[in-house]
């Protein structure tokens, strides 16, 4: 995989390739290592796109134990895992938009130390996003490969991708 390059214009805007799926995983693992206090990270992207591995990785680098399997909260809206820092996997692809994240509990969850990942984030109204948060675009390049732009609202994207050894 290449290493992450900044946008001229933007150094809160990076693009990552990944050509695997054990690479998606090794990004979140590596963003997951570097987070140390609550944030949320906004998952967009199609169906088999790599939300679920980035989620997979992320959980890892937060410390949830390998005899944990982290799967996609489709059915259940809401998956909690226990590591370093309390990981809550998102996931909304079964709701109507746009949903009411009060109703849901949602409003509560992103206020709740921790890291909070959240697929099919298009589903809430862009007034309810958190102001300090990750978004990751995900868009398949081929069978495996990935294009990943993430893009940094209220921190500095660079102390979470510098040195990055994917």
């Amino acid at each position: 995989m290449n290493t992450p390059s900044a946008l001229p214009s933007d150094p809160n805007r990076r693009t990552v390739e990944t050509h695997t799926a054990d690479q998606t995983i090794e990004l979140g693992r590596t963003i997951g290592r570097r987070l140390n206090q609550r944030l949320v990270l906004f998952l967009y992207g199609n169906l088999g796109s790599g939300k679920t591995a980035f989620a997979q990785g992320l959980a890892r680098g937060l410390g949830v134990p390998d005899s944990i399997a982290i799967t996609s909260p489709t059915y259940t809206l809401v998956n909690e895992y226990p590591g370093r820092l309390p990981f809550c996997h998102v996931d909304l692809y079964r709701l109507s938009k746009p949903v009411d994240p009060d109703e849901i509990g949602l409003i509560e969850i992103f206020d709740q130390p921790g890291i909070v990942a959240v697929e099919w984030p298009e589903r809430l109204h862009p007034s309810d996003h958190p102001p300090r948060r990750l978004d990751l675009f995900f868009s398949p390049t081929g069978d495996n490969s990935r294009s990943i732009r993430i893009i940094a609202y209220g921190l500095d994207l660079a102390d979470l991708l510098k040195d990055n050894p994917i």
